[in-house]
């Protein structure tokens, strides 16, 4: 659309939702935004009807999922599976290990994490797990199949569950934590406890370090096709470019919507060069990467935004924010 038509705010649009618990992580199910809170409880919403349900007996940790079902892990051993229709069901149960890491497989295969041990479940076949160096931080289905990349301390590990060899290593010093595939698996990033990303061009495993931001990068996400990674972990929101086969390397990043407060949340349009960006005072904006055209969605005030979500189609996002505050904007 033309930068002229852009308005300057959609907050007459947020549908507010008091969730109740902090929002450790929200997705999509059709058109229900699907809030996993640090309580345990699921919210399912389409912003004029509301289904709740008691996941977990504890608080989540950790949240993933696919079109059809919202996987979360829980410091109740439990691995939860919840439908649209607001059910859930325990998949698997570690009693007496929190699950710290959940991720979604093809095929309904699911992976999880207790400590340092991941387990990987197929939809159909043999299950298996493996033992890796240290507390597994961060876990990744590769975009097509079902190679695993597990990040951990002095690097990270691709993991195929369905080999005999082990997995192979990654390595570069200090504690990784989130980890994301690029969308055509040529690059594999990961977060640091350090105010820092590592990558890997993959397969030749050359390093790509980003750095210098003010704090750690607790959210990040490729935009469609691949052409940037967005992130947070400063006052703006950070864009590296992956658009060549060489990735970042040698080239500076995009700085977007700019503000003095830090950025704790992205996500990034399923179709088009749009993210989402939120930050530690609640606010949140649309911006678009082209121009770096921003519309309003939410107005700050109370805590910071730690969940952001786009619809499959491009047509909602959904907020999910630290004091238990929710909006859903449909576009």
């Amino acid at each position: 659309m033309p930068a002229t038509s852009i308005p300057a705010s959609l907050t007459s649009q947020l549908r507010a939702i008091d969730l109740g618990g902090e929002a450790v992580g929200v997705r999509f199910l059709g058109a229900q935004a699907t809030f996993a809170l640090a309580t345990g409880e699921i919210v399912l919403t389409d912003g004029a009807s509301e289904q709740r349900t008691a996941a977990h007996n504890g608080t989540i940790l950790s949240v993933s999922g696919d079109a059809r079902r919202v996987l979360t892990g829980g410091d109740d051993g439990r691995v939860v599976a919840t439908l649209g229709d607001g059910s859930s069901e325990t998949l698997f149960e570690q009693k007496g290990r929190w699950i710290d890491q959940v991720a979604s497989g093809p095929d309904g295969g699911v992976a999880f994490s207790a400590g340092k041990t991941v387990h990987f479940r197929p939809g159909k076949g043999e299950a298996k797990s493996f033992d890796f160096p240290s507390t597994v931080a961060g876990l990744a289905f590769a975009p097509k199949g079902t190679r695993l990349a597990v990040a951990h301390y002095g690097g990270a590990s691709l993991w195929f569950p369905n080999a005999v060899a082990k997995p192979e290593f990654l390595e570069w010093k200090g504690s990784h934590r989130g980890v994301i595939w690029h969308p055509d698996g040529r690059f594999l990033v990961t977060t640091m406890q350090e105010p820092a990303l590592h990558g890997w061009k993959l397969p030749e495993g050359t390093h790509m370090r980003m750095s210098g931001y003010p704090s750690r990068v607790r959210s990040m996400e490729f935009t469609a096709g691949g052409r940037f990674l967005a992130t947070s972990g400063s006052t703006e929101a950070i864009l590296w470019p992956f658009g060549s086969k060489e990735g970042p390397m040698g080239k500076a990043p995009t700085m977007l919507a700019p503000r003095d407060v830090r950025v704790t949340a992205v996500a990034a349009h399923p179709k088009d060069e749009l993210i989402t960006v939120g930050y530690e005072d609640g606010l949140a904006l649309l911006v678009r990467i082209a121009d770096a055209a921003e519309i309003l969605i939410r107005a700050p005030g109370g805590s910071a935004v730690t969940a952001l979500s786009w619809r499959a189609d491009g047509g909602a996002v959904a907020i999910g924010t630290e004091d238990g505050k929710g909006g859903l904007l449909v576009l």
